[in-house]
């Protein structure tokens, strides 16, 4: 079930009806607040509509609080945000049109639309909250003066009050909708990345089951052996049962022998916590050396922490460079008194200098489709690499190497280098 949920999250709520009856407190607010202030001050409007409208928004909150609490979903976030944007180019309307300095909060549903909404849901909500404002501008009904001047602008001001109004739901819109876009792709990515670790770690403890399970298993195989021994030796007037005793002996010794080199396997995997750099460098690479392009690997004698984040990030830059090779890949060593320097190269077509310095954003368009055939990808498999191996205190650095792509991780040595001899960890325990 976990896995399953894991692998399946339900998709987040567009916006919590909480946050909207909270944010329509502050909107309601703030109306009354200016409501006052433009009575004290002598302004002249209709106050009677004005507010009921307000009256509305606040009916319309405290049934929306009275209500059995359930998940949001985008049909009922795009009716609550059209409510508001009803109600504020109505007052709008209803208190000077363009004239009205507070305007610009008919902006507000739009801006909320495109930080939690679909692009066609935000674009229905920008083309109407578009509409309104030029109904609201058209039928607006006139501020007066204490002594009953009307309050009007000049039709320039009024029509560049206008044009801002427009300029304004497109940019904030666009800007809202762009950041929260890059926002959730990066989420992706980085539960891409907890996923892709996590496997590795079960991986790396299922060896650690198969040890125990030999251990655990070895007791009861030796007596099932002895026993049949016994059997054997006491039925030697019953051939044929005696001869059914003798295989059960020789299939117990059988079991004992595979049990016992899945528990070295097993306690080999598990508590390998150093290893050579040759050979944690081959294992990363092992699963794409027979893919077509030769793999080389060129490595200093130097023990390193057998990390399996590590291990899956360099396994992914290696992947990146046999799908872009055109017959060979690279991978060599640097070890200085204060660094290591692990440099995979590739004799493809290297990366996009357009890209160069974005590599290793979340779904970062990837080298063109005429660089590497069929091949599509979103840019994870980079972005997975660069935060693993971030977290293990390496920095990454890409280029050309004319031809070819150059992809340099440089770990301080202190953050890298393993004693040649670690203490055996216990097994892990499993809970039932």
């Amino acid at each position: 079930m976990w896995d399953h949920d894991l692998a399946n999250p339900p998709p987040p709520e567009p916006i919590r009806i909480r946050t909207l009856v909270l944010l329509r407190w502050f909107a309601i607010g703030g109306q009354l607040a200016a409501v006052v202030v433009a009575w004290f001050m002598g302004i002249g409007f209709v106050k009677t509509p004005v507010l009921l409208l307000i009256a509305a928004s606040v009916a319309m909150n405290l049934w929306l609080f009275l209500r059995p609490p359930k998940r949001t979903s985008p049909g009922r976030a795009v009716a609550q945000l059209s409510f508001d944007l009803v109600q504020i180019s109505t007052l709008m309307a209803l208190t000077g049109g363009m004239a009205n300095p507070f305007a610009l909060l008919v902006l507000a549903p739009v801006t909320i639309a495109a930080a939690s909404l679909n692009a066609r849901q935000t674009l229905a909500l920008g083309l109407a909250t578009v509409a309104l404002i030029t109904l609201a501008a058209m039928l607006a009904l006139p501020l007066r003066e204490p002594d009953g001047t009307v309050l009007r602008m000049a039709p320039i001001l009024a029509l560049g009050h206008w044009v801002a109004l427009v300029i304004g739901v497109v940019f904030f819109a666009g800007y809202a909708h762009r950041v929260t876009a890059e926002l959730s792709a990066t989420s992706n990515a980085l539960f891409a990345t907890q996923m892709a670790l996590s496997r590795e770690q079960r991986l790396q403890h299922l060896g650690g089951v198969v040890a125990a399970a030999a251990h655990e298993m070895g007791t009861p195989l030796a007596t099932i052996k002895l026993i049949a021994a016994e059997l054997a030796d006491e039925l030697q007037d019953r051939p044929d049962l005696r001869e059914d005793a003798i295989a059960l002996r020789h299939a117990a010794d059988r079991c004992a022998q595979i049990l016992r080199s899945m528990g070295r396997a097993g306690k080999d995997d598990l508590h390998m916590r150093a290893a050579p750099l040759q050979a944690v460098l081959e294992d990363a690479a092992a699963p794409h050396a027979a893919r077509g392009p030769e793999v080389e690997i060129a490595a200093d004698d130097l023990v390193i922490r057998r990390d399996p984040a590590i291990i899956h990030a360099l396994r992914n830059l290696i992947q990146n460079a046999v799908d872009f090779a055109a017959s060979r890949v690279v991978i060599d060593t640097d070890l200085t008194a204060s660094s290591l320097t692990v440099t995979v190269r590739d004799d493809g077509p290297g990366f996009p200098s357009a890209l160069l310095s974005r590599i290793g954003v979340p779904y970062l368009s990837r080298r063109t489709e005429a660089q590497r055939g069929s091949y599509e990808g979103m840019g994870l498999g980079l972005f997975i690499a660069k935060t693993l191996l971030e977290r293990s205190g390496a920095r990454l650095s890409f280029a050309n190497g004319g031809p070819g792509a150059i992809v340099s991780v440089r770990w301080p040595i202190e953050r890298i280098e393993a004693e040649d001899r670690l203490a055996l960890s216990q097994n892990p325990t499993i809970s039932g």
